[in-house]
């Protein structure tokens, strides 16, 4: 049994910070990719930023030089600070990862950002 627990959403005003942890727990040989994804209301659900297990990272466009993604191996953590926040970064973020025994999703976490 893999889990994936999230944390550090919430409401923030623009030009904000918020910094998203994920850690996985479970049976856990080793993590190939770690990513997060969003999802805003009436939007299919996009790639934000993924990270290898190399530490290679890609982001999508539309975050390039205000999020940065990172992971601690010795924690099974991902983590995904986002700097100078903008009203279309409201979404629900997921942390996904890539195991040997499969890919899995953690729950969810709401970041709203109000103008």
């Amino acid at each position: 049994q893999v889990q994936l627990v999230e944390s550090g959403g919430g409401l923030v005003q623009a030009g904000g910070s918020l910094r998203l942890s994920c850690a996985v727990y479970g049976r856990i040989f080793s993590i190939n990719t770690m990513a997060w994804y969003r999802q805003a209301p009436g939007k299919q659900r996009e790639l934000v930023a993924a990270i290898t297990s190399g530490s290679s990272t890609d982001y999508a466009d539309s975050v390039k030089g205000r999020f940065t993604i990172s992971r601690d191996n010795t924690k099974n953590t991902v983590f995904l600070q986002m700097n100078s926040l903008k009203p279309e970064d409201t979404a629900v973020y997921y942390c996904k990862v890539r195991l040997l025994s499969g890919t899995y999703w953690g729950q969810g976490t709401q970041v709203t950002v109000s103008s």
